[in-house]
């Protein structure tokens, strides 16, 4: 993120000491603040990013290129403005390979609000396109929201890689089934998660197209500029989000999976680092598309973010076996 004194934008707080809210001695920053949502700043309004975790599609993490754009726009406001919005279309596949380019167009700088254009480029060429705008406080009493669903707390619930030991322990489990997971567990994935209902790996019968899971982001971010929190949520909130709507059709083998676009609106302050909600839904899929919505809350039954995504999925017309 930004370093002290960059003027403007997201940043690591100072280090913290011992203390009442702070880290233990010896546990680490988030990898996420040090490392994938690190910008390199080139010039004014044009900064690098470069990969820390790229999934087994060989392609770059869609959660990733969001982040790091978002790290881009907020580099380009005051402190004061924080973001309520952004929406993002993904044009092209991204190269693990190489660096991703972001450029940073200041559309608009208001009273109020102001938005933030950006392209990430590779090769010369745009992969991705985003606006984000930014809002300076301000109260209003026309205030409501949902109600945060009733699940069991993260402390009660197992995380992904502790359920994932669990299937590897059947001894009738498929070997290529068991080479995937094993795949699944050695990645490097800076998120913690907590399914509330894990899916049955072995089950191929439709599923309703919802899941609640708890995530946070791993390691210790800290109280900082709340961009820095909205940064790392737009990472995390790509996380399995588009397989919601592949729920109620597990019995067929998944070809093509890409996002398509991405949209975030933040209503609430939170700590990225604090166990969230995720409560994510697909109202549809059809035309080899799927549509997902989302909802990050606190624990304390805030509701913190609203994600909308759409992407393509293109399946074998053969449906699958059992994985047994």
């Amino acid at each position: 993120m930004a370093a002290a004194g960059d003027g403007g934008g997201p940043g690591p707080a100072p280090g913290p000491g011992p203390g009442p809210g702070r880290p233990p001695p010896g546990d680490l920053r988030s990898v996420l603040i040090t490392s994938v949502l690190n910008l390199e700043r080139l010039e004014l309004d044009l900064f690098r990013g470069r990969h820390h975790w790229v999934p087994a599609t060989q392609r770059l993490f869609g959660g990733q290129i969001v982040g790091q754009a978002l790290v881009a726009a907020a580099r380009a406001v005051s402190r004061d403005e924080q973001v309520h919005s952004l929406h993002c279309y993904f044009v092209r596949a991204g190269d693990p390979k190489v660096p991703v380019l972001y450029e940073v167009e200041r559309t608009r700088t208001g009273k109020s609000f102001s938005v933030r254009s950006v392209k990430a480029i590779q090769h010369g060429k745009p992969i991705f396109t985003c606006q984000a705008s930014f809002q300076l406080s301000q109260w209003s009493p026309v205030q409501h929201q949902f109600t945060m669903p009733t699940v069991p707390p993260p402390e009660e619930l197992l995380t992904q890689e502790e359920l994932i030991q669990k299937f590897l322990q059947n001894p009738n489990l498929a070997e290529r089934y068991r080479k995937h997971l094993n795949k699944i567990q050695a990645e490097d994935v800076p998120i913690d998660i907590k399914p509330v209902n894990p899916p049955d790996i072995f089950c191929l019968e439709p599923q309703e197209p919802k899941q609640l899971f708890w995530v946070r982001a791993r390691g210790y971010i800290g109280e900082t500029d709340m961009k820095v929190h909205c940064c790392v949520a737009a990472y995390i909130s790509d996380y399995a989000f588009l397989g919601t709507a592949l729920l109620p059709h597990r019995q067929y083998h998944i070809k093509f999976l890409v996002s398509l676009d991405h949209s975030m609106w933040f209503h609430a302050p939170f700590r990225a680092d604090h166990w969230m909600l995720y409560e994510c839904e697909s109202p549809w899929a059809g035309g080899c598309r799927g549509l997902v919505q989302g909802r990050l809350w606190r624990r304390d039954g805030v509701l913190a973010v609203t994600c909308a995504q759409e992407g393509v999925i293109r399946v074998e017309q053969k449906p699958n076996q059992s994985k047994l």
